[in-house]
């Protein structure tokens, strides 16, 4: 598969990130459970949002959108995503603009975070992106934003298999 087709699918049925914000077209289909978008992220510009320049923690798109507008920039499509602490700072990995914010997270715990497998979605300096296992993620430092969060939606073509019938994880997912 190519790689641009493997990072369309594959980020459409990953997981959620944390604050993606990307210029993107809609794609129409006939399958009206799912909406996706597709971006050439050679093209387009992809960055993850968590605080303002006040250090302030956006909180909403809402407030993403009012901030980017005073600020002369245009919020195209947005996706509010990731595992959050109850004092909203990032469950895990967060990078923007090549600053670590928020450490990766290793250990094993409850909840929809720890169902491994989990993983993280980067973008390179190079505008290249990866989603892959927590475990094989390495930061070499040319990563210009990642976010971690879990479980993996989709792993070799199947649904993740903790997501099954009379499962606590069948929530509406974005990814």
């Amino acid at each position: 598969m190519k790689r641009n087709n493997f990072f369309l699918l594959t980020s459409i049925l990953f997981l959620a990130f944390p604050g993606i914000f990307v210029f993107a077209k809609k794609d129409q289909t006939d399958d009206n459970r799912f909406v996706s978008y597709t971006m050439n992220i050679k093209k387009q510009d992809v960055k993850f949002y968590w605080k303002d320049d006040k250090n302030k923690n956006f909180g909403s798109i809402q407030n993403l959108k009012l901030w980017l507008e005073k600020n002369k920039r245009t919020l195209v499509f947005a996706m509010n995503a990731g595992m959050y602490k109850p004092d909203g700072s990032p469950q895990g990995l967060f990078i923007e603009n090549q600053k670590t914010s928020s450490p990766i997270d290793t250990s094993s715990g409850n909840g929809n975070f720890y169902l491994k497998p989990n993983g993280v979605f980067y973008i390179t300096t190079d505008n290249i992106p990866i989603i892959c296992p927590t475990p094989d993620f390495k930061d070499n430092g040319k990563i210009k934003y990642a976010t971690q969060s879990g479980p993996f939606l989709v792993i070799n073509g199947q649904i993740h298999p903790g997501f099954k019938e009379g499962s606590a994880n069948l929530n509406i997912r974005n990814g």
